[in-house]
């Protein structure tokens, strides 16, 4: 059985970081793109970043461009969530994802399946 691991969250300042991490255990997610959304308090969940299954493309949406980056160990079938500059607007519950289908370089954001409880991360301005 999968379990999903997500770790990271917590309370920071606007203008510092955090590094989110995800370990699943029970499976391995190395052929898999690997990817994560947020959801903040009343609003709908939404994609942050994307990593193909081999590292070697990265997708963010507008809002996070330039300062998230996501990146992979799969040797440790880990995926890292880099978070920099940090403001209120990112407060949020971060969850991880996975690509439905292997081996793929690029994907439609829809085909990510979230799972997991996700981490809280706060922004305090």
């Amino acid at each position: 059985q999968v379990q999903p691991v997500e770790s990271g969250g917590g309370l920071v300042q606007a203008g510092g970081s955090l590094r989110l991490s995800c370990a699943p255990s029970g499976r391995t997610f190395s052929t898999n793109a690997m990817g994560w959304f947020r959801q903040a308090p009343g609003k709908e969940r939404e994609f942050v970043a994307a990593i193909s299954w081999t590292g070697a493309r990265t997708y963010y949406a507008d809002s996070v461009k330039g300062r998230f980056t996501i990146s992979r160990d799969s040797a440790k079938n880990t995926v890292y969530l880099q978070m920099s500059s940090l403001k209120s607007e990112d407060t949020a519950v971060y969850y991880c994802a996975a690509d439905r289908f292997p081996y793929r370089q690029s994907f439609p954001y829809s085909d990510l399946a979230v799972w997991g409880q996700g981490t809280l991360v706060t922004v305090s301005s």
